[in-house]
């Protein structure tokens, strides 16, 4: 069940197994921090990009995902969320969540809302949470409506006990006039800063 996306939950982790699965030649570096690196390409969902950002976060899959699935414990730590609901839950793993970002680049990018479903599964050995926008008709006053096509995050475990590697493939439409370079920066310094504010939160 995904709402009026027209995506299964089967259907959405397939796709992002789909992208997990690209070579490493089909990507553009597009930034690189100590700990992150962050890569993009043309999405085949719509006219802009989708990001992939991996990097070695200290904690278990399982304690990892617990912090990036939809809750108020993502709301607390992630800097970019200004407000969480859920909407809807309509089976195990699975529900449905509206959410606001904070503007970006001095406010050249707006605050958006979003309407997501959002499914958690195990998958290669870890974890997998994924996402896609919904269609609801209702929306706040003074957001634009953004739309996520198909994102997620593979959580799974490393050589290491301490540590677990998190790689997460990012594709959303902000809507509205944006000049391109504008996004591609705020994206991938969105996602240096998402890794960055997790793994404060689960130092903490």
């Amino acid at each position: 069940m995904a709402g009026s996306s027209g995506m299964s939950p089967q259907a959405l982790k397939d796709t992002l197994i789909s992208y997990h699965q690209l070579e490493d030649a089909d990507w553009r570096l597009s930034k690189r921090s100590k700990d992150v690196s962050v890569w993009q390409r043309a999405s085949q969902e719509f006219s802009g990009s989708l990001y992939k950002a991996q990097g070695r976060v200290r904690g278990d899959p399982q304690q990892i995902v617990d912090f990036l699935r939809p809750g108020a414990r993502r709301l607390d730590w992630d800097s970019m969320m200004t407000s969480m609901e859920i909407l809807e839950t309509p089976e195990q793993g699975c529900c449905v969540v509206k959410y606001t970002t904070s503007g970006q680049l001095w406010n050249i990018i707006s605050p958006r809302e979003f309407v997501d479903f959002s499914y958690t599964s195990e998958c290669e050995r870890g974890l997998l949470s994924c996402g896609v926008s919904v269609d609801r008709e209702q929306h706040s006053s003074g957001c634009v409506r953004g739309f996520n096509h198909a994102c997620g995050w593979f959580c799974v475990p490393t050589d290491d006990p301490s540590l677990s590697l998190l790689t997460g493939y990012i594709q959303t439409d902000l809507r509205g006039h944006l000049p391109r370079a504008a996004v591609d920066t705020a994206m991938a310094s969105g996602l240096i800063t998402f890794f960055s504010d997790l793994q404060r939160a689960l130092d903490a």
